[in-house]
């Protein structure tokens, strides 16, 4: 069972910054592919960003490219989300993702995904 722990969300006024983290329990022999997703209040779940095992394959929603950027480190298994420039828009709970699937294709969907962190609330102010 793998275990995704979000932390670094809060509360920023319109164009600060926010650091998220993801801290997993999947073992260090095991590869795996991360994403972050959000959701705001009566919508869908939706993408934010995919970044692979290695780290050499990104990609971003067209709505957060380059504000946001996604990266790892894997000595920690930990997965971060700089978010810059940030807007009242991005206001939403924001879930990483993982699965033990491993492609050179992005994983933009939340089917594409078997574990899910609890999510951390990021509130932008206007």
């Amino acid at each position: 069972q793998v275990q995704l722990v979000e932390s670094g969300g809060g509360l920023v006024q319109a164009g600060g910054s926010l650091r998220l983290a993801c801290a997993t329990s999947v073992r260090p022999s095991s590869r795996y592919t991360m994403a972050w997703f959000r959701q705001a209040p009566g919508k869908e779940r939706e993408f934010v960003a995919f970044i692979s095992w290695s780290g050499s394959i990104m990609k971003y929603a067209d709505s957060v490219k380059g504000r946001f950027t996604i990266s790892r480190d894997n000595a920690v298994n930990t997965v971060f989300l700089q978010m810059n420039s940030l807007k009242p828009e991005d206001t939403a709970v924001y879930y990483c993702a993982a699965t033990l699937a491993i492609s050179d294709k992005a994983f933009t969907t939340v089917y594409e995904y078997d574990y899910w962190g609890q999510g951390t609330q990021v509130t932008v102010s206007s």
